[in-house]
């Protein structure tokens, strides 16, 4: 492993400093921003920075935006949230300066990103970490247990009623009633849709046999809708819908506690620190890049598998000083113990740990103009 390269994904997280609230909307960059404490003015700062990308992660970004913009006044910072793919498509067509992403790039995209960001491409700063509930609307039930098989299957459609058998058997004792089932899935290409989709092929081998994708499977009929507040909105007007949307967006739907091992685990900060405590960094990427690999079909106890890291893709390299200053002091921004803390407060995501955070600084000082 390469000397930046973090050893172990457990320092990802700072259990201690979670908090999770249940709110969350679905909704495009000098100086260095102080990184630990508050974030200090980039005196000097000034322009324009424009992203795109994950829905998951904009009541967090709409925070960043004002914080950031509050303390730059000669700043102006545009986010657009059309969905993971949508944002690294607009990237690394030079639309932007920066995607967010819930799902790190392939190695097509990073020998593509070379095109718009010089020879060393893009690079990828873990700055949203966040459980992804698996949510539904039924009357009266609030809370359900399920299996990975059974979660897959009903995704699949080969579940279509809630009193069914496999589902009863999971939870003695609750009324279930014998309403059709509705599956609504993301119409857009997105982030969301790659992590749950890789946790049901994780877990559930032998019944999701699709191949992990930020697109829905086509051959998978359901119901959809536009990003993560279109879900959530669908499955709530609809009575036995289910959807899968990041945890700080469900509001009043009911939730899953996911089989991990021989328990039931429902979705928190905590929960999803011991998901990540098992990750590991991505194989052949650069010193600087911080994508990770999520063991989803972990058996630690108390780790709730389906869960996203939620990326900043940067370029290494930018064509002015202007443009490299202003991503630095957003950048930084981001992951600074105030930029996540406004996140955590406004979407309820869990605060990077300070490990983490002088490794993304580090990565975020790279930057250079390109030569």
């Amino acid at each position: 492993m390469k000397a930046f390269r973090f050893g172990r994904a457990a320092a990802v997280l700072s259990v201690a400093a979670l908090a999770l609230t249940a709110c969350g909307s679905d909704n495009a960059t000098g100086s260095q921003a102080q990184a630990g404490g508050s974030a200090a003015a980039a005196e000097g700062v000034s322009g324009t920075l424009s992203g795109a990308g994950a829905s998951s992660q904009d009541a967090a970004m709409q925070a960043w935006m004002a914080g950031f913009q509050g303390q730059n006044p000669e700043t102006t910072v545009q986010y657009s949230p059309d969905g993971s793919g949508a944002g690294r498509d607009n990237f690394l067509a030079g639309g932007v300066q920066f995607a967010g992403s819930d799902a790190y790039m392939d190695e097509e995209e990073l020998e593509k990103s070379k095109e718009v960001c010089g020879p060393e491409g893009a690079f990828h700063i873990p700055g949203y970490v966040s459980p992804i509930a698996v949510a539904f609307n039924l009357e009266g039930v609030d809370e359900l247990n399920l299996d990975a098989e059974t979660i897959a299957k009903i995704f699949r459609g080969e579940i279509s009623n809630w009193n069914d058998e496999a589902i009863a058997t999971l939870n003695e004792g609750v009324e279930l009633p014998d309403t059709p089932i509705t599956v609504v899935h993301r119409a857009d290409d997105s982030g969301t849709t790659e992590n749950f989709v890789e946790y049901l092929a994780a877990a559930a081998p032998e019944v999701w046999t699709d191949e992990p994708s930020d697109a829905w499977p086509a051959d998978i009929v359901a119901e959809n809708a536009q990003g993560t507040s279109g879900v959530v909105s669908a499955a709530s007007a609809t009575d036995g819908a289910i959807t899968y949307a990041d945890a700080s967006a469900v509001g009043d739907l009911g939730t899953v506690k996911v089989k991990v091992g021989e328990e039931f685990v429902g979705y928190s900060p905590e929960a999803a620190a011991k998901a990540v405590e098992v990750a590991t960094p991505v194989e052949g990427r650069s010193d600087i890049d911080m994508s990770l690999d999520l063991k989803r079909d972990t058996s630690e106890s108390g780790a709730y598998p389906i869960v996203l890291v939620s990326y900043h893709i940067y370029c290494t390299a930018y064509d002015n000083q202007e443009t490299v200053d202003l991503v630095k002091a957003f950048g930084n921004y981001v992951i600074s113990e105030e930029g996540q803390q406004v996140a955590a407060d406004s979407a309820g995501s869990a605060p990077i740990s300070e490990t983490l955070r002088e490794q993304a600084q580090t990565a975020i000082e790279s930057i250079t103009v390109a030569s």
